[in-house]
């Protein structure tokens, strides 16, 4: 189904290759918060057990990836559910505050 031009990046894409996160580089830099921004702090909403069980999971997950840390930021994010055309839910995080 994948056009031939584009086999030759099909590595790229491979599960094992999506679930990590790429080198450093000597051009990354830090985004210092703390000058341009106040953090805001949002009120917690209860979840459903359901709702809390896929919160936990994606937060696990994307721990075990490296996508995300642990940190003491006093800077939350609204977490809300999208309903998908399989009647499944997916997990969105509102950034508004940071893009502002």
């Amino acid at each position: 189904m994948v056009p031939k031009r584009f086999l030759k990046w099909k590595k790229v894409f491979g599960k094992v290759e999506s679930e990590r996160m790429p080198a450093r580089k000597t051009w990354d830099h830090a985004i210092d918060l703390k000058k341009t921004f106040k953090p805001q702090k949002g009120k917690i909403h209860l979840l459903s057990k359901n709702k809390r069980e896929e919160v936990q999971k994606f937060v696990e997950d994307q721990l075990r990836k490296g996508y995300i840390r642990l940190s003491k930021s006093p800077q939350t994010s609204l977490v809300f559910f999208v309903g998908k055309k399989d009647r499944s839910k997916k997990m969105v995080m509102n950034y508004c505050n940071l893009n502002d």
